[in-house]
């Protein structure tokens, strides 16, 4: 066991989803033990605690489990539960969290952004309830990280993680399991998986592609293995440490080629796509693509034809960008609503407290209480037991729900890599505008109202202020803009784009948007404060 003196990093502050920097970053000496040191730090130290640890398997991932193992045992833990491999999606890591009632646990992703050893890594700690951290801990990490002088870490060999089994570091257990097994057996508990088998023995086809990331195995052993999907469904199915140079977010934009054949003569019923540490999603009927906020709202209105969630729900939550869809399916239901700042972690307490079983963002995220993690191939688990149930394509049940509850047109265009003091300017200009927009008209539209969203935790009443610019008008139609906080170079703007319709229920997103779009560009003057006119990626 050595101490080693460090010399403090000054730009170790998580973000939303915890520390997300270039990975040659990471790999510089002293950058990744210091920050997990912080961690430790943040939480009243390691020693006695059990933790889970894992990673999406991107380029580093396999050292830094190594790094974090020796450090963990210095620091005096008493047993870690690590992935095969050290790999573990994001929520079966959270299940793991739950299952085996550790004090928390250290996942090792940068989400959908690339890998690569010139591209991004990332970690974070999830508390004991398998959330991620809140900013109470997080802005603790900050601190520690800003004055550390020394860190602990064992000298040792690297710990065989590709044998299941148990070993140990000066004393502290090293639990290797089964990636896919515990999170597999949850998802049987949830879906009916004989009516799920039923119908792929029927001849429903799907395609599956996991990008190349972490969900590979995961879709593979499910869909295939256990549900009978034919061999092949999953595509792209080997995690690779650089994602096969695939960026692994699944929009349209970068899961193009599920898309093409979503979209052409031969399509399968029914498609989807996970993202790099597998919480992420994207849903795809033949010749349909559904937004992620109306897939939230189908889900609720649906949830109970699945086993899991046949006693109803408790009520839903979604981000605030997200569009209003889910909260006319709650106001239907009779269901308390919730909205949130943009993060999964601001769902914990509401799940926790009971408050909602279902919770979503626009950012293609979507969870329930069996997790504190967005849960990528859950949420595709569960449009699957509703189509076995419901026994109708993709498109009817969209085009039902929309008659039932009209339409919430929705998009989000997103401007990247802009440069961080020409973001942060144009968002200082629009925050000096919000008290003299109420009234104005734009694009034929007149402006309601104008704010900064904040948000008051209804269940511990901590307050989050800035959470984005929202522009609400008359007529239901609504911009929201902020900064994204999970990139790890300048800024990514996003803006969020919003229009109620009763009418005219099958328009191109796009075209129904256009009037918003117009004034969004107009009031936050996007061109002349960034150079942009068109975005780099449009959901």
């Amino acid at each position: 066991m050595t101490t080693i003196q460090t010399v403090a990093f000054k730009d170790q502050k998580p973000g939303t989803s915890g520390l997300r920097k270039k990975t040659r970053v990471f790999m510089q000496p002293h950058y990744l033990e210091n920050f997990v040191q912080a961690i430790f730090a943040s939480i009243g130290g390691a020693k006695g605690k059990t933790f889970v640890v894992g990673g999406d398997g991107r380029f580093f991932n396999d050292r830094a489990v190594q790094v974090i193992l020796r450090m963990a045992a210095a620091n005096g833990a008493a047993r870690v539960i690590v992935g095969q491999g050290g790999v573990l999606s994001t929520p079966a890591a959270s299940n793991l969290i739950r299952q085996r009632g550790t004090d928390g646990g250290i996942i090792l992703s940068a989400s959908h952004n690339p890998g690569g050893e010139d591209e991004d890594f990332g970690i974070k700690f999830n508390m004991a309830n398998g959330g991620p951290a809140p900013e109470s801990v997080t802005e603790a990490m900050y601190e520690a990280a800003s004055n550390l002088t020394h860190y602990e870490i064992a000298e040792t060999q690297d710990i065989d993680l590709n044998t299941i089994g148990q070993s140990d570091i000066g004393g502290m257990a090293v639990e290797v399991v089964d990636s896919v097994a515990d999170y597999a057996a949850l998802m049987e508990t949830l879906f009916d998986f004989d009516a799920i088998r039923a119908m792929f023995t029927g001849g429903f086809t799907m395609r599956f592609d996991a990008m190349c990331a972490v969900t590979g195995p995961y879709a593979t052993e499910i869909l295939e293995n256990r549900l009978g999907a034919a061999p092949g469904t999953v595509t792209h199915g080997t995690p690779l440490p650089d994602f096969g140079g695939m960026h692994p977010d699944p929009n349209p934009t970068w899961a193009h080629e599920l898309m093409a054949e979503m979209m052409g003569d031969d399509a399968p019923d029914f498609g989807a796509a996970s993202d790099g540490d597998g919480d992420r999603n994207m849903v795809v009927g033949r010749g349909i693509y559904i937004s992620p906020s109306d897939s939230l709202a189908v889900l609720a209105a649906n949830a109970h034809l699945a086993p899991g969630y046949a006693k109803g729900i408790a009520g839903v939550a979604r981000s605030m960008p997200t569009s209003a869809a889910v909260d006319r399916v709650a106001a239907a239901m009779g269901l308390q609503s919730y909205e949130t700042p943009t993060g999964w972690k601001f769902f914990g307490n509401l799940l926790d407290a009971g408050k909602v079983t279902l919770c979503g963002e626009e950012s293609f995220g979507t969870g329930s209480d069996h997790v504190r993690e967005k849960d990528g191939l859950w949420a595709v688990l569960l449009w699957l037991n509703i189509l076995a149930v419901r026994r109708q394509s993709v498109a009817a049940i969209m085009a039902e729900h929309f008659a039932k509850y009209g339409r919430n047109y929705y998009s989000r265009h997103d401007f990247e890599t802009i440069e961080s003091d020409k973001a942060d300017s144009m968002m200082t200009a629009l925050r000096d505008s919000l008290a003299s927009l109420p009234g104005q008209e734009v694009e034929g539209m007149t402006i309601s109202a104008a704010d900064d969203f904040a948000y008051t935790d209804p269940v511990d009443a901590s307050v989050s202020k800035k959470q984005g610019v929202r522009i609400l008008f008359a007529d239901g139609s609504r911009i929201v803009l902020r900064l994204s906080g999970t990139g790890t170079q300048g800024a990514t703007l996003r803006l969020y784009l919003e229009r109620y319709a009763e009418t005219g229920l099958d328009s191109d997103p796009q075209e129904a948007l256009a009037p918003v779009i117009r004034a969004a560009h107009k009031l936050a003057r996007i061109t002349e404060f960034t150079g942009r006119t068109e975005p780099d990626v449009v959901t």
